[in-house]
Parts: structure tokens; C-alpha cells; sequence
């Protein structure tokens, strides 16, 4: 049995150039309301590409939401929560409109 090194980590090294990207995205604030809208209307509530395909009523296959294999879904749903949070908290307007 070896005893670990002073030099190993149990940390897994993972290189993710979109990284920074991300963290902009993340650290990005809402203090307009015009650009709030702008995201609101821009990202979408629900993935645009699920479906259901049926034929004379009787369903064939179902497509999944394919917005998780982008490797920014979880920013983008993030900031449309931040901006409809400022239009509702902020703003005072009601945001039923944006919510799917």
C-alpha cells in the first residue's frame, strides 16, 4: 500500500476554455428595463425544440428539450430568472406574460 505523496490532490484538473464566458454570463447585472425585456423575450421559457410528433392522433415519438447539450443553459436560464426578478421586485411589473 503507497502512502499519497505531499504533492497529490484528490481535485480532477478539467480544461473549459467557455469558462470565462460562463462567468461573465453569471456575473452579468440587470439594472435596465429595457434590457431586461430584451431577455425576457430573447431566451425562451421552455425549449424551443421539444416535441411531440403524432400522426392521425396517435403519437410516434417524442423529440426531448435539447437546450441542456448547450454548454450555456444553465447561464441563460439563470439570467432570465435575474431579469424577471428585476421587472417583478424592482420595476413592479407583472411578468405573467414571460412566464410559460
Amino acid at each position: 500500500m503507497t502512502s499519497p505523496t505531499p504533492y497529490s490532490t484528490n481535485k480532477r484538473f478539467t480544461l473549459d476554455p467557455l469558462s470565462p464566458l460562463k462567468r461573465w454570463l453569471e456575473h452579468l447585472e440587470i439594472k435596465d428595463r429595457s434590457f431586461a425585456h430584451f431577455i425576457c423575450r430573447v431566451i425562451p421559457c421552455s425549449c424551443p425544440f421539444e416535441r411531440t410528433i403524432t400522426v392521425l392522433g396517435h403519437r410516434l415519438f417524442h423529440i426531448p428539450p435539447l437546450c441542456k447539450l448547450n454548454p450555456f443553459y444553465h447561464q441563460f436560464v439563470g439570467l432570465r430568472l435575474k431579469a424577471l426578478s428585476y421587472l417583478a421586485d424592482v420595476c413592479g411589473e407583472n411578468v405573467q406574460h414571460y412566464i410559460c
